[in-house]
């Protein structure tokens, strides 16, 4: 059993008690405490963007040179490496993700940080065309103190691609992970910490939106906040930045379509549907919860994807051959079961799960079978809503435009899935789908070298590639006289 963090928070480089609202942190296999802790009050909020803003003016950290820096971040991501196990372990207490999900995550954070340290040592700035005799120059210059609001469901993954490019820019950061999932954040702050990062150049804050999340958006000398979570509270940050005229990167919802014509290689549609919806218990922006498939295979193809499903092996996220581990928290459950239930009432037809497992080892924790409906229109509520759980909607469609007209007739545009032998028509559907990523016979595949974002609802902004580390900077132009000649309109 790996040692907990202690639940005592990183407040611009030291350990300190939380004096804000309380907060526990429960084992979704079986609701076992994990972790009791305060989280931060405003007044610590206020505390912590001082000492950032300090940290972050101070030509040791500011001037630093980018080479520097980036040694940093490879510290940081050695150290996460060295402890994958640990973090492993205490993310999937944390959020009952499976031990090889969280391994994983883990191993991603550490690639983020790595990449980021080498972008940096690389990105170059500008010297632009001359339009006169003098010398022009695009540069780019940190933000200041950047605040990164991150989710319960990937907490690692998360922090790190706001972490690693805020920090590469040269910025500081204040991070709020969520309360559900305070845990995992707060042990990549004792990583940071141990890599030798300048004291108040990052923060950990768990806390409520009330008391941090809310100090954070309003707080004057917060530069920018990326946020990633709920379209709702993600509309409730664009209106408090637009008041400060404050930059944003929205990472928010999903409904993502995922498309199989018939002529698909079958076996590998089946597997990539069932990845990108029941993978990670379907809590995932990205989560593929509407799938289209060409009228002429539906009956078969919906058929052999039920058998396909109701295989998957539902149990405690400790065990490697677990496939679906329990949902986060039991009121998360309960509204999974609440948008099943609507369905139902909406007329769906319920093909597989639709309810808890049964068994001794489920009754304490927050399972929900892996659920497939059908008969829905694509207007019903739950194709337009994000439920954020192993809920699949299928409906047919009869071609190309036919499935480009439902695939973008929904709020999000996040991600699509589309399975075909004819690239072609991949290619296609592709740039006619409105969404930021595109999988091609595949699903939840990811690069940091590649960007990712939303349109519509689903976000403002990208993360990730080499330009994610231009988000968290600002442009200057410098011009610089060659002549040595006084500007004529002085006469001089």
């Amino acid at each position: 059993m790996t040692e907990l963090p202690d639940g005592r928070l990183y407040l611009a480089g030291d350990w300190v008690a939380g004096q804000g609202d309380e907060i526990t942190s429960y084992f979704p296999h079986d609701g076992s405490v994990n972790r009791v802790l305060c989280g931060a009050s405003a007044a610590q909020v206020d505390q912590a963007i001082a000492r950032a803003k300090a940290a972050q003016a101070d030509p040791a950290w500011r001037g630093m040179k980018p080479h520097e820096r980036a040694r940093i971040l490879y510290r940081i991501a050695d150290g996460i490496e060295g402890n994958i196990a640990r973090i492993s372990e205490i993310q999937s207490r944390d959020t009952g993700k499976t031990l090889r999900e969280t391994a994983a995550l883990a191993a991603s954070a550490a690639g983020t940080f790595r990449y980021m340290g080498a972008a940096l040592e690389t990105l170059d700035d500008t010297m632009t065309v001359p339009r006169a005799d003098t010398l022009t120059l695009s540069v780019h210059e940190p933000l200041g103190v950047i605040g990164a609001i991150t989710p319960w469901n990937s907490p690692i993954a998360s922090d790190a691609q706001k972490l690693a490019p805020a920090l590469a820019a040269g910025n500081a950061v204040i991070l709020k992970p969520a309360s559900w999932s305070p845990l995992t954040a707060l042990e990549l702050a004792r990583i940071v910490d141990q890599a030798g990062l300048p004291k108040g150049l990052l923060s950990v804050l768990p806390g409520s939106g009330r008391e941090v999340g809310n100090r954070l958006v309003e707080h004057p000398d917060i530069a920018k906040i990326s946020f990633t979570g709920g379209t709702e509270t993600g509309r409730r940050i664009a209106r408090q930045a637009a008041d400060k005229l404050m930059p944003v990167s929205l990472e928010l919802g999903g409904k993502s379509p995922t498309i199989v014509f018939e002529d698909s290689d079958i076996a590998l549609a089946v597997a990539g549907v069932l990845f990108g919806i029941f993978s990670s218990s379907g809590q995932s922006c990205i989560a593929g919860s509407r799938l289209f498939v060409q009228r002429s295979i539906y009956d078969a193809f919906v058929a052999r994807l039920v058998a396909a499903t109701k295989a998957l092996v539902v149990g405690h996220p400790f065990d490697a051959a677990t496939q679906v581990a329990p949902l986060i928290h039991p009121d998360h459950r309960d509204a999974v079961a609440g948008h099943v239930a609507q369905a139902l009432a909406d007329g769906a037809a319920l093909l597989c799960g639709g309810a808890a497992p049964e068994g001794e080892g489920f009754a304490q924790g927050n399972y929900y079978l892996p659920t497939i409906l059908a008969g829905l229109p694509n207007t019903a509520t739950l194709c337009r809503e994000e439920v954020f759980g192993p809920v699949l909607a299928v409906l047919p469609f009869d071609d190309e435009a036919d499935v480009i007209a439902q695939g973008n007739d929904n709020a999000y545009g996040l991600a699509c899935g589309i399975w075909t032998r004819d690239f072609p028509r991949a290619y296609r559907v592709a740039r006619a789908i409105t969404t930021g990523t595109v999988w091609i016979n595949t699903y939840k595949q990811f690069s940091i070298s590649t960007p990712f974002g939303g349109e519509k609802d689903a976000g403002v902004g990208r993360e990730k590639g080499r330009e994610g580390i231009r988000q968290y900077m600002a442009q200057k132009s410098l011009y610089v006289d060659l002549t040595g000649r006084p500007h004529p309109w002085a006469r001089l």
